[in-house]
């Protein structure tokens, strides 16, 4: 479990951030709003985790039985995953807020 969740996070990471994909990455305005999915990694990482799963079959790291409860439950894991860690974690390391008391 805990390397499906490390996969969808990094997954998730690059596609939504990774300077590699600037150029395809389509703007949120796509679509009629739909583009907004590729900046979002709460969004995004509903979707990684489904292909996760639709891949798991190809790799030794995780195995799930294919079923479409499976699918969802493993999109809707990495979907919470992904956004947890994004929110405590940033560039520079921990997101930690210090604020001084008056």
């Amino acid at each position: 479990m805990l390397h499906f969740i490390l996969c969808s996070y990094g997954m998730t990471q690059i596609i939504i951030f990774g300077s590699i994909f600037n150029s395809i990455r389509p703007s949120k305005a796509w679509l009629l709003g739909l583009g907004k999915l590729f900046h979002c990694p709460m969004c995004m990482g509903f979707w990684v985790g489904v292909f996760l799963f639709g891949i798991n079959g190809l790799t030794e790291l995780f195995n799930f039985d294919y079923n479409v409860a499976n699918a969802f439950l493993l999109g809707c894991l990495s979907s919470g995953t992904t956004y947890f860690i994004s929110a405590l974690v940033n560039d520079f390391g921990f997101k930690i807020k210090i604020q001084k008391e008056e």
